[in-house]
């Protein structure tokens, strides 16, 4: 799939966060595509540790597309928010009788874009019901002017 060209929006990234991605995805899903607006309360109020490096992830995002494209702040929305795994940093914990434990310090990157809602848009055609296999189609009725 080839990025779209012309798009305006605002993007973010953070790249080796020292927490996990699985922490941080939490935070993250509980505000992907939610309004600006409703994504900052939320993510004030989540206790998760994540929300606070994603919540500056979303700041920098909304200060991007209100700078760079001029985007009001009161129609932005969260379109895509995802959290990759970064490398794992190794270390060793010495153990008795030379032995060892291994740490592992997860690191993740966090991508947050963000655009305006478009007002004037028309709202999405829905896709037909897909029919079971071997079920029959339906039949056109018949008007009184046919018959």
């Amino acid at each position: 799939m080839a990025p779209e060209q012309n798009v305006r929006e605002g993007r973010a990234v953070a790249k080796w966060l020292r927490v996990s991605p699985i922490k941080t995805r939490r935070a993250v899903d509980i505000i992907r595509g939610k309004d600006l607006l409703e994504a900052r309360r939320v993510l004030a109020f989540t206790p998760l540790k994540g929300a606070r490096l994603v919540s500056k992830v979303l700041e920098s995002a909304v200060a991007n597309a209100t700078h760079n494209f001029d985007l009001p702040e009161d129609r932005l929305y969260i379109h895509k928010a995802t959290v990759d795994e970064g490398l794992r940093i190794k270390r060793w914990n010495p153990r008795a009788y030379g032995r060892a434990n291994r740490i592992v310090k997860p690191t993740a990157h966090v991508t947050i874009i963000v655009r305006a809602k478009d007002v004037e848009a028309a709202p999405r055609r829905r896709k037909p019901a897909l029919r079971k296999k071997g079920a029959p189609r339906a039949k056109a009725q018949k008007t009184k002017a046919e018959s």
